[in-house]
């Protein structure tokens, strides 16, 4: 049977919660939150559609349309809104109150009126403006929603009608037609739509953003911000879009001229102030296409009177840092902040130490690019045809000091005590593990440091029973594999002979009964214990020790893994730098390099804890096997690392066994 309800108006302050509304239970609908585009569009719109009401002990029930109710509240509370109050009349539809449909009625309202397609709901935001004449901020009071949002709405409702055509018969998706909106000009949205629908198939939305991109340069991209005013001062057209940020600069030829010149300009600055004899600029390095180049860099030279007494004050001043950067109490951003100022100050000192040379600044030159939004100036290339085969031995390419470019890893003196720190902690759970190699080795010190004259075997390994300490800026941050496999050593000897309870006589009784393996077990662990700071050992200087630690340590890895406390030391561009180079990570580097260094520290952290089954087996391996300079024993040629010389007595504070 059909229904009719009578028409009636109501005062706010007359209208109730009614307990049949299917609603009733759910008071997180009506929250302040969820009703602030109900209540901004009741403001400006009134009433669209009548309640239902019921009465109920001289009140109206409101069986439908308790959202409204809610929102007609909040307006007639808020003395800032004009024309409601508790006494303002409200269109209603009275329900008998012999009716025995109620929830029904309440049910039926809420569940049968179908959400508002979206692009119905993009079409309408274009036509209140093109139509009604609003504007992005009318519309936005009348929702109760941003500008930005009826903006972003606005962008696909302007989308060509071809395009929104082909979404409503769902040829395309939606996220497919979103993508065309990347570009305001509805003329170039249809060229790119025909040119890809052509001769059919799947269109994704990938795809359209890459056509759309050869197209013209958003603005909001690094170049075009770069090169923007330029652009426009040329008379460059501008697609305009509703939001800035997405507007075009449509000439792609006038963009790159532009940047190139800029480039250009930029490696020519740096030839003119470094004396090198030629500048380029292109808009991708490409390091495969380079690799024919050749590079000097500077050496050496005998600083002035004023250099010197630059370089003095920089010494002074990085002993200060270095004792501030030892404080275990400090934030990880104060950290970070000493860091680039010690690593400037090095940088600083070692400019004033260094020059190229006459031969080299007369061959070599500078190419600039521009790579994670910046120029990039590499300095020092050499083109292949001006390569000879002395090049570069007059300058520190002999020397092994030389200044690289500045994404080149160079360790400061703090970070450089500190991995040596590190790598001893390795090898000494390397000799706790290999407990008869061990005992030769100490036995051996020990009778060829008498037999032979006192001249001394080694001088690595102090087996004089005194235990060495390590100092570490910060201890409890590093890899803890080494320290965890040494207690676990520990943990196993036989320590029954060490009662204190025994006199020394009884305990070294005791300790010759000992089992030939488990005598060989505690040496190890002592002989270990006493392991210095150290770098892979040069075979020149001490055959003994690098061949030794290649037999008990052909792996540091299986001791010791990076993790974030090392990367957070490291500087962005080296991180990427090793990334890209030493693990063939290329893209994942290029992915980055817009990201923060704390988000590249967790990728770095978060990779080498467990290698990610993405990667390829060379990949894995790289990851597998990747340790800093000299840290690695095995196919380790001695050469020097980039480094700052280090203080005998440079304090610490952070020791461990």
């Amino acid at each position: 049977m059909t229904r009719s309800f009578k028409p009636v108006s109501v005062a706010i302050g007359d209208l109730v919660a009614h307990p049949a509304n299917v609603r009733s239970n759910s008071p997180e609908c009506y929250a302040s939150e969820n009703i602030a585009h109900l209540k901004a569009s009741i403001a400006v719109l009134g009433i669209l559609q009548p309640l239902l009401v019921q009465k109920i002990d001289g009140k109206f029930g409101v069986l439908a349309g308790g959202r409204r109710h809610a929102a007609l509240r909040e307006l007639a509370a808020d003395k800032s809104v004009k024309g409601f109050t508790n006494k303002t009349k409200i269109d209603c539809r009275l329900v008998p109150d012999d009716c025995d449909v109620t929830t029904a009625l309440s049910l039926a309202e809420n569940i049968t009126q179908e959400p508002m397609n979206a692009i119905d709901e993009f079409e309408a935001f274009a036509r209140m403006m093109e139509v009604d004449g609003q504007t992005p901020d009318t519309i936005a009071m009348t929702f109760g929603t941003s500008v930005s949002a009826v903006k972003g709405r606005l962008r696909y409702g302007l989308i060509h009608p071809d395009i929104r055509a082909a979404a409503r018969a769902k040829s395309i998706t939606l996220d497919t037609m979103k993508a065309f909106a990347d570009h305001p000009s509805q003329e170039v949205q249809k060229e790119v739509f025909e040119a890809l629908t052509k001769e059919g198939g799947y269109l994704q939305a990938y795809t359209v953003r890459q056509a759309l991109k050869t197209r013209g340069v958003q603005v909001s991209d690094d170049i075009g911000a770069f090169v923007r005013e330029d652009y426009e001062a040329r008379g460059g057209a501008v697609a305009a879009d509703l939001l800035e940020e997405h507007s075009v600069l449509e000439d792609a030829a006038l963009v790159e001229t532009i940047l190139l010149e800029k480039l250009h300009a930029a490696a020519e600055t740096a030839r003119d102030k470094m004396g090198f004899a030629w500048a380029e600029a292109v808009v991708r390095y490409d390091y495969s296409e380079m690799a024919d180049y050749g590079r000097v860099y500077p050496g050496p030279i005998e600083p002035d009177e004023q250099a010197q007494k630059r370089i003095d004050e920089i010494t002074a001043e990085l002993e200060k840092l270095q004792l501030e950067m030892e404080d275990e109490s400090l934030e990880d951003d104060a950290y970070n902040s000493l860091f680039d100022r010690v690593d400037d100050l090095e940088s600083e000192a070692r400019e004033l130490q260094e020059a190229y040379s006459e031969e080299d600044l007369a061959r070599a030159g500078v190419i600039a690019s521009w790579s994670n939004g910046q120029v990039s100036l590499h300095v020092g290339l050499v083109r292949p045809e001006d390569r000879t085969e002395t090049a570069g031995k007059n300058s520190s390419m002999s020397g092994g000091e030389s200044a690289k470019d500045s994404d080149e890893i160079v360790y400061s003196a703090s970070l450089s005590e500190d991995l040596k720190t590190e790598r001893a902690m390795a090898l000494s759970a390397a000799m706790a593990t290999h407990p008869e190699a061990t005992l030769d080795l100490t036995l051996f010190k020990l009778v060829s440091d008498v037999v032979c004259g006192g001249m001394g075997a080694t001088h690595a390994i102090k087996v004089n029973a005194r235990k060495e300490y390590r100092n570490h800026a910060k201890m409890n941050e590093i890899d803890g594999t080494s320290l965890e496999q040494v207690a676990t050593v520990y943990e196993q000897l036989d320590l029954s002979w060490a009662d204190e309870a025994r006199s020394p006589a009884d305990q070294f009784d005791a300790f010759r009964a000992l089992a030939p393996g488990e005598k060989a077990k505690l040496v190890a662990y002592a002989t270990a214990s006493t392991t210095q700071s150290c770098f892979a050992r040069d075979r020149q200087r001490d055959s003994l020790m690098h061949n030794f630690e290649i037999e008990v340590m052909p792996d540091i890895r299986a001791h010791w893994t990076p993790n974030a406390a090392l990367f957070n030391r490291f500087k962005k561009a080296w991180l990427l730098k090793i990334l890209s180079e030493d693990l063939g990570l290329a893209q994942e580097a290029l992915t980055l390099a817009s990201s923060s260094k704390k988000e590249i520290v967790a990728f770095c952290d978060k990779l080498f804890a467990e290698p990610f089954a993405t990667l390829t087996d060379e990949q894995r391996m790289a990851v597998a096997t990747w340790c800093p300079p000299l840290m690695q024993t095995v196919g380790i040629e001695h050469a020097e690392v980039p480094q700052a010389e280090v203080s005998e007595d440079e304090p610490t504070t952070a020791k461990a066994a």
